[in-house]
């Protein structure tokens, strides 16, 4: 390793080893993402109700008050275990990703095969100060693997890390 490319954590890479867990911010972000979506259920239900209302079906508030506390329900749930089911490692060759709740996904990817690297951030991550580090990779099945949910000066420590590692390997 050279003087100028920041130092990597020194984690085994096993399948037995343990991730890195992803910013705390990150839950917090997919608890906006998620509130952002279950407005518009929302709203559709109020409006649905209002329609209903004139023809007393239906109790005052049932629709809605149903969309209400499932969507509640989704809000504080899921985040909180989409958050805990991702996590990564990264040696000094490979950065491996896994993610999923009902189906897990265990990705390995060699520094060797990344072309290149993109740190994004949309408008909730830079509100949270957070980015989401993506390798492309040559190859078309996974070619490439996001690790959303670091810390915006961790992604682009690591991306210069890979990239100063991938110099390394061309010279």
């Amino acid at each position: 390793m050279d003087a100028t490319s920041p130092p990597l954590p020194a984690v085994p890479l096993d399948d037995e080893g343990a991730l890195t867990k992803l910013h705390p911010n990150y839950a917090h972000a997919l608890r906006v993402r998620t509130t952002l979506t279950a407005i518009p259920f929302l709203i559709g239900s109020l409006v649905l109700e209002t329609a209903l209302a004139g023809e007393g079906l239906l109790p005052k508030g049932l629709i809605a008050g149903t969309v209400l506390v499932i969507a509640a329900a989704l809000i504080i749930r899921i985040p909180a275990r989409r958050y805990s089911a991702r996590g990564y490692q990264i040696s000094a060759d490979r950065l491996r990703v896994v993610r999923g709740l009902l189906f897990r996904s265990d990705t390995v990817v060699p520094f060797s095969r990344v072309q290149h690297i993109d740190v994004d951030q949309g408008p909730i991550e830079r509100f949270f100060g957070i980015a989401t580090l993506t390798l492309h990779t040559a190859g078309n099945h996974n070619s490439s693997v996001a690790l959303p949910g670091l810390g915006e000066p961790l992604a682009r420590e690591m991306r210069e890390t890979i990239r100063a590692h991938i110099r390394r390997e061309t010279l």
